[in-house]
C-alpha cells in the first residue's frame, strides 16, 4: 500500500492522449487476465484489480471521464443483454417458480438483515431501508464464466436469471419510494404512473421486438451487417425507454435480450459476433471501470470506515447466502450449485453505485457509508468470480454433462453443403453449421462445375472460388472448421455422392424447390440421384423464412415407423435443432390404420412433457392443417414405393405439403438403405 502511495506521487499526470489512453486499456485487457488466470483466479479480478492500480484513487495513470464511464456503461448492458440472450423463454417458463422464490428470498432476506443492521448502527429509517436496498441487487458480474464452464442452461443458473430482473426492479423500485420519501413527493400519481408504465414496457418489449425482429430478418436477412445493426440498435432502443419510465437501463438491456433470443440461434456466426465484441472489448471496459471507482486508501485515511466496510460486507455476504442456501434446499439442487447461484448473486456493482450516489447526493448518507459500500463492492467483485468458477466446474460434472447417442454425434462429424447460389444457401450452411457445431465437426462446402456438355470457363471457377469462399466466411465467423471443395465431374449429382464417399462425410444436406418438373418426374432430378446413390443421410431442405425466425419444429411421422432406429435418430436431430434454434419441439405421429398404437415420448429419448398429438386419417391433410408461418416442419423419406419416397423425381408427401404450405420451411430426412 505504501508502495502504491509513493508511486502515485512520483508519477506524472494521468494520460490524456487518446491513443496512449485506448493503448493503456488494451493492454490491461491482454495482459491482466493472463496473469491471474495462470495463478488460478478468474481473469475477470484481474480487470477489476487493474482498474483499481491504473485508476484515480491509486497510480492515477487514467481518470474515469466521460469516455470511460460511456464505454463502461455501454459494457454493462452488453452484459445484461448477453444474459438475456442466454436465456431462453421457455426455460425460463419451466423455472418461472423457482426464479420468482428465489427473486424474492435474494431480495427479502438481504433487506430484513440489511435494515435492522443499519438501525443497530445507528441509522435512520429511509437510509437504513436504502443501503439495505444495496444489498438486495447484485449485478451478475460472473456471467461470462458461465459460457466458459458450460453451465448456462442449468436450472440453477436459469432461475438465477429470473431472479435477477425480480431483484433489481424491486430494488430500483425501492430506491424510486426512498427519493421520493425523502423529498416528499411520494403520492398517489407516482404509483399510478410507474407500476402500469413498468407492465406496458415489459408487455411491448416481450411481444413487439420479436414481431418486428422476424419482420426484419425476413427481408434484410441475407445483410450480415445490418441484422447486427439492429440488434445493437434493439438493445439501445429499449434500454433508453426504460430510463424514461423510471427504471434502470440494464432492466431493459436484460429484457431486449430475452426478447431477441429466439431469434438468433446460439451456434450462428451473429451470435459469435455479438458474444466476440462484447467479452473482448465491451465487458472488459465496464469491468475496468469498476475498478476505477474503488479508492482502497480510504481504509487507511479513515480507521472507522473499516469497521463499517466490515459490517456492510459480513451483513450482505451472510444474508445473500442465506437466501441461496435456503432456496437451493427447497429446490433440491445439489451444494454446487447453490455455491453458484450465491456467487452470482453476491456481486456488487452497477445498481449497488448508482443507488449509493444518488443517496449521497440528497445527503441522506455519509461519506463513511460510502466507503463501506465500495469496499463491500470490492470483496464481492473478487469473490463472485472465484466462487463461480471454483463450484462452478463441480456443478458441470454433477448436472451438465450430456449424453449424446453416437448417431447424434456422427451426423454432425462431417457435414457436406453443395452450395451453388449465395442469396439461396445461406439457410443451408445456417442448418449445417448448427450441426457441425454440435458436434465439434467439420464444414464441407462443395461447388461442383460439369463439363458433360461443355468445357469450363473461366467464369463458373471465378463463381465457384467465390461461392466456396463465402461459405469459408461464414464458418469462419462461427468459429467452425471448414473445408471447401472445388469439383469438375460429369454431372452434378455424381460428384456431390462421389465427394462424399472421397471426403467420408456423415450426412448431406441440399437445397429443395418444393416441387418436381414433368420432366424430373420422368427421369429424377438431382436430388433423386443423390438420395439413390448417398451413402450416407441426406436431409433436403427447403427454407421458405430464415431458419432464424423458427418458432415451432414439427416433426410429423407415420405410426408404422416410430419403432425404427432411423425415427430415433430424426427425433434426435430435431430434438438438437428445437434446442439450438430456442424453438418449441412438437411430435405428431399419424396413423392411417384402426389399430391402437402408444408412443411416450421418453422412449424416443425426449422429456415426458415433449408435447405429442396423435391422429389418425391421411397424412397429408393432417400435417397441413396443423401448419403455421414460422414452423420448421421434419419429415421422414422411404425409399419403398408406399411411402413419401416412390419413383424417382416423386417426393409425394412432401411435395404435396409444400406446394399447399409454400410459406413453410421443411426439411426431409433420408437414410440410405443400409440404415433402414
Amino acid at each position: 500500500m505504501l508502495l502504491l502511495t509513493y508511486l502515485a506521487q512520483v508519477l506524472p499526470g494521468p494520460i490524456t492522449d487518446p491513443v496512449a489512453v485506448f493503448l493503456t486499456i488494451l493492454a490491461i485487457m491482454l495482459v491482466a487476465p493472463l496473469l491471474f488466470e495462470r495463478l488460478q483466479l478468474p481473469g475477470i479480478v484481474g480487470l477489476i484489480l487493474a482498474g483499481v492500480v491504473v485508476g484515480p484513487h491509486v497510480l492515477g495513470l487514467l481518470e474515469r471521464d466521460s469516455t470511460i464511464v460511456l464505454l463502461g456503461t455501454v459494457g454493462l448492458l452488453f452484459l445484461m443483454f448477453m444474459a438475456g440472450l442466454e436465456t431462453s423463454l421457455n426455460d425460463l417458463k419451466d423455472n418461472a417458480s423457482k426464479a420468482v422464490i428465489f427473486g424474492l428470498t435474494t431480495f427479502t432476506v438481504p433487506m430484513v438483515l440489511g435494515t435492522l443492521t443499519m438501525l443497530v448502527l445507528g441509522y435512520g429509517v429511509l437510509a437504513a431501508i436504502l443501503v439495505a436496498s444495496c444489498f438486495a441487487s447484485h449485478t451478475l458480474l460472473a456471467l461470462p464464466l458461465l459460457n466458459k464452464l458450460g453451465i448456462m442452461r442449468t436450472q440453477a443458473v436459469t432461475a438465477t436469471l429470473g431472479a435477477t430482473l425480480i431483484t433489481n426492479v424491486l430494488a430500483l423500485l425501492v430506491l424510486a419510494v426512498v427519493l421520493k420519501a425523502d423529498g416528499g413527493t411520494l403520492t398517489l400519481s407516482f404509483w399510478l404512473f410507474l407500476i402500469p408504465a413498468l407492465c406496458i414496457y415489459t408487455f411491448a418489449t416481450l411481444w413487439g421486438v420479436p414481431k418486428i425482429g422476424r419482420w426484419f430478418f425476413r427481408r434484410f436477412g441475407h445483410d450480415e451487417g445490418a441484422e447486427f445493426i439492429f440488434v445493437l440498435a434493439t438493445l439501445f432502443v429499449i434500454s433508453y425507454l426504460a430510463g424514461l419510465i423510471e427504471i434502470e437501463p440494464i432492466i431493459g438491456a436484460f429484457l431486449a435480450g430475452i426478447a431477441l433470443t429466439p431469434l438468433i440461434p446460439q451456434l450462428s456466426p451473429l451470435m459469435n459476433r455479438i458474444q466476440f465484441i462484447g467479452n473482448t472489448l465491451f465487458v472488459p471496459f465496464f469491468l475496468i471501470s469498476v475498478g476505477m471507482l474503488i479508492n482502497p486508501l480510504v481504509l487507511i485515511q479513515q480507521p472507522k470506515s473499516i469497521l463499517i466496510a466490515a459490517v456492510i460486507v459480513v451483513v450482505e455476504v451472510i444474508s445473500k447466502f442465506l437466501a441461496a442456501w435456503g432456496t437451493g434446499k427447497w429446490f433440491g439442487f445439489r451444494f454446487p450449485s447453490i455455491m453458484v447461484m450465491f456467487g452470482l448473486t453476491m456481486a456488487q456493482a452497477a445498481s449497488t453505485l448508482a443507488a449509493i450516489t444518488v443517496a449521497y447526493d440528497i445527503e441522506l448518507v455519509d461519506e463513511l457509508t460510502v466507503n463501506g459500500i465500495i469496499a463491500m463492492i470490492l470483496v464481492t467483485c473478487i469473490g463472485s468470480p472465484w466462487i463461480t468458477e471454483r463450484w462452478g466446474k463441480k456443478v458441470e460434472t454433477v448436472q451438465t454433462v450430456s449424453v449424446e447417442t453416437e448417431g447424434s454425434q456422427g451426423l454432425g462429424k462431417r457435414v457436406l453443403v453443395p452450395v451453388a447460389n449465395p442469396n439461396t444457401e445461406d439457410n443451408l450452411l445456417q442448418l449445417a453449421l448448427i450441426l457441425a457445431k454440435m458436434a465439434q465437426g467439420t464444414l464441407l462446402p462443395l461447388h461442383v462445375i460439369s463439363d458433360k456438355y461443355k468445357p469450363v470457363t473461366p467464369q463458373a471457377k471465378m463463381l465457384q472460388t467465390q461461392l466456396l469462399a463465402t461459405a469459408e466466411a461464414i464458418a469462419h465467423a462461427a468459429v467452425t472448421q471448414v473445408e471447401s471443395i472445388g469439383r469438375v465431374d460429369d454431372a452434378i449429382d455424381r460428384g456431390i455422392t462421389r465427394t462424399a464417399s472421397e471426403r467420408d462425410a456423415s450426412l448431406i444436406i441440399c437445397g429443395w424447390k418444393g416441387y418436381s418438373t414433368t420432366r424430373e418426374n420422368f427421369f429424377g432430378s438431382v436430388i433423386d440421384n443423390v438420395i439413390q446413390r448417398s451413402p450416407v443421410p441426406v436431409l433436403i431442405s427447403r427454407f421458405s423464412q430464415p431458419i432464424e425466425n423458427t418458432r415451432r419444429v414439427l416433426l410429423a411421422a407415420d405410426a408404422q415407423t416410430t419403432s425404427s432406429a432411423t425415427f430415433k435418430q430424426t427425433v434426435e436431430v430435431a430434438d438438437n435443432l428445437a434446442k439450438e434454434l430456442k424453438a418449441m419441439l412438437q411430435l405428431v405421429v399419424v396413423a392411417t390404420h384402426s389399430k391402437p398404437f402408444k408412443l411416450p415420448p421418453e422412449s424416443v429419448g425426449l422429456s415426458i412433457d415433449t408435447p405429442l398429438m396423435r391422429v389418425r386419417g391421411n397424412f397429408v391433410k393432417n400435417v397441413s392443417r396443423l401448419l403455421q408461418r414460422d414452423d420448421l416442419l421434419i419429415l421422414m423419406a422411404y425409399t419403398d414405393s408406399t411411402r413419401l419416397l416412390s419413383l424417382p423425381g416423386q417426393l409425394i408427401e412432401p411435395e404435396a405439403i409444400a406446394r399447399t404450405h409454400p410459406d413453410t420451411s421443411m426439411i426431409v430426412v433420408h437414410f440410405p438403405k443400409t440404415t433402414l
